[in-house]
Order: C-alpha cells, then sequence, then structure tokens
C-alpha cells in the first residue's frame, strides 16, 4: 500500500487525524469487477472481441466504442462498481493467466480484494484498488481535474525488456503477512521488479501502474494515448512541476491490482528462475504490463474531493465530500459480456482467448 512509506505517522494509529495525515495527499478506493472480456475501446474501438482479455471495473456504461461525441457515463451508467457513486469512470487492466508446465492449458488468476488501514479487506470481489494523488512534494498542491472524455494508457504490450530509467509499472511478490495489508513501501520501489517475479509468492503478486500526472490542456486523446500526457521528470511519483509541453497538474491515477496466485506455488512450477504466468496479450515477461483509464466522474465530484484533501478527504474517507454505497453494491453491478466467451475463470483453456500467442 502506497500510505504506509509516503507518511511519517505510526502506521496503526487508531485516531482520526493520523489516519488523515497518512492520507492528505490522495484518494483511495476499491472497485470491484464490472466484467472480464475481449473489449477495448481505446485502442480496439468498435472491435468485438478486441484481441486480448481485460479485467474491466467502474461504470455500466461501459462499451465497445466508449465515443466521447455520445457517450456520457454519468448520465448513462446506471451503477458503478466503485465505492463512490459519482464516479462512473473505467479502468481496466490486461489479465493474468497461468500456464500449466505439465500440459500447456491456461487458467485465468483470479483478483483478490486490497487492504484497508485498519487492517481488514476492503469490501470488493476482484476488481482492483484506485488512486488519485496530488503532488507529494513541492509547494503547489493544486491539480485540475481532467474534463469529460478525456482517456489515456499507460504501458506498452509489446515490451519484453526493461525500459526507462525509473519503474511506473511494477510487480511485487507479496509475503503471507502481505495478503491483507498488500504490502508496505512505496509503489515501485526497489522491493518491486518491471518483470513477473521469479519466485513462488506467499501471498499472491500486486501489480502497480502508475499513470503520467501532466496534460498539454487541449487534447481529451492522442492518436497514441500517450501523447497528450507526460510524466514529470525524475520518479513515476511525481511532484508540482510540468513540463512546458505538458502544463496541466492532473491528479495522478495509480491502479494497484492483487493477484491470487496462490492456488499455483508448486514449487516445480517456479524452479530454475522459472515461473509460469503470462498476460493475457501473450507476454511471459510481465514488462508488457499496461492499462487504460477513461474518465466518468459526475459533474465536479472528483475537483471537490482533491480539493479537500489534507481537510475532509484522506485517503479512504472523503465521504464529507463524495456519496459512498455500501460494498454489497458495488459488488452487485456487474453486465454480461459484450464479447461472449470463456475467459478461463472457471475451466482451463487450450489457448489464451483470442488465440494470442506467447511470445
Amino acid at each position: 500500500m502506497l500510505w504506509a512509506t509516503i507518511t511519517l505517522l505510526a502506521l496503526f494509529a487508531p485516531d482520526a487525524s493520523a489516519q488523515a495525515a497518512r492520507g492528505s495527499d490522495f484518494l483511495r478506493f476499491g472497485c470491484s469487477q464490472l466484467v472480464v472480456e475481449r473489449i477495448d475501446p481505446l485502442v480496439s474501438p468498435g472491435s468485438n472481441p478486441s484481441p486480448h482479455t481485460h479485467q474491466v471495473v467502474g461504470g455500466n456504461s461501459f462499451n465497445t466504442t466508449m465515443d466521447p461525441a455520445t457517450i456520457d457515463p454519468p448520465n448513462q451508467s446506471t451503477c458503478t462498481s466503485c465505492s463512490y457513486t459519482e464516479d462512473t469512470s473505467n479502468y481496466w487492466t490486461a489479465s493474468i493467466y497461468f500456464q500449466s508446465p505439465e500440459n500447456g492449458t491456461f487458467k485465468r488468476v483470479p483478483q483478490m480484494a486490497n487492504g484497508r488501514l485498519n487492517g481488514t479487506l476492503l469490501e470488493q470481489d476482484g476488481g482492483l484498488t484506485v488512486y488519485y494523488m496530488r503532488p507529494f512534494s513541492g509547494k503547489n498542491k493544486k491539480v485540475t481535474v481532467m474534463k469529460p472524455g478525456f482517456r489515456m494508457l499507460a504501458g506498452d504490450p509489446t515490451m519484453r525488456s526493461k525500459s526507462g530509467n525509473f519503474l511506473n509499472i511494477c510487480h511485487r511478490c507479496l509475503a503471507a503477512r502481505d495478503r491483507v495489508m498488500g504490502g508496505n513501501g512505496a509503489p515501485c520501489d526497489r522491493s518491486d521488479t518491471a518483470a513477473f517475479p521469479s519466485k513462488m509468492c506467499p501471498g499472491g503478486i500486486r501489480a502497480t501502474i502508475i499513470f503520467p500526472s501532466c496534460w498539454d490542456g487541449v487534447n481529451l486523446d492522442s492518436p497514441d494515448h500517450h501523447s497528450h500526457v507526460a510524466y514529470a521528470a525524475g520518479s513515476p511519483l511525481a511532484g508540482d512541476q510540468c513540463p512546458a509541453t505538458h502544463p496541466v497538474r492532473i491528479p495522478q491515477v495509480m491502479y494497484e491490482i492483487m493477484f491470487d496466485t496462490t492456488p499455483f506455488n508448486k514449487p516445480e512450477y517456479w524452479q530454475g528462475g522459472k515461473q509460469p504466468l503470462v498476460y493475457s496479450f501473450g507476454d511471459p515477461t510481465g514488462f508488457g504490463a499496461h492499462a487504460d483509464y477513461l474518465f466518468g466522474w459526475k459533474d465536479d465530484a472528483l475537483q471537490r474531493a482533491m480539493d479537500n484533501l489534507g481537510g475532509k478527504c484522506a485517503s479512504e474517507d472523503c465521504t464529507q465530500v463524495l456519496k459512498i454505497q455500501d460494498g454489497k453494491d458495488a459488488i452487485g453491478c456487474t453486465k454480461d459480456q459484450l464479447a461472449k466467451e470463456d475467459v478461463g475463470s472457471d475451466a482451463w483453456l487450450d489457448t489464451l482467448p483470442g488465440g494470442m500467442e506467447v511470445m
């Protein structure tokens, strides 16, 4: 969990002021699984199915195109699988599969709930944890929230080796004691690797995706879904400075995805530095991990939340500003697959969905 290292107060301090200080620079909440399917309105708009499997959370207006000219998630979604009802954004990542070293068949690795500040699990079914962060350093904490229609992509599915001077996408091998708390320490630090862990992980694997924090202020998207946004220099968890080309400091979005790899923890599967995991797009290295984001907050709800960080909002508690729903209602917000097929959640598959080749 990010908050465990970013802040300076004792980790389990029970009083509200301590909790507020620990999360004064970010909003953190869980989102349950909306659907798992081969649909990607950002990279493959209109395609049904798209090339590889994704796990999707957020508003149930999610569709094959999410055309900004016609889609209005806050008004067209009838529910959201995220904690705050004003958030009908969509967040999606590639699924991870276990490939049996014995016969080569595939099984989708399920996601599991992340931990709360109080040491209990978030009330969610699969899905992921979302962060919205303001600068952790610098004098100007003000951020400008994205506009309706805004979308972006982090990562590159074609990568098969490390690139760049810092990690913005990473994997952490969790100890059994980290199962509830999701692991201590800042994201993508020395405890993490860009590649899949090469050893058996008793508590599962936490994947982290950190999105850019700077926007050009004009374009809601770009042809490569990257160019209209940028990382600030030096660190993926940026301060208050943005490059002149992308001068607008937006809330930095981060995902934590908890994968329950423990059913596949047979020592013989992890011998000699080998590991049996592969992303749904055929990546057996982990370097190609990526994620998509589509803004869908109602009215000025997110701006109010970000403006109140350090006051009425802190980490998991923004209930003085935002409307929170019961966990069972978020879990109950699901939708049928648009691309109807067995994605390997129950049955073993002979190939990755879509016939994606492992390479």
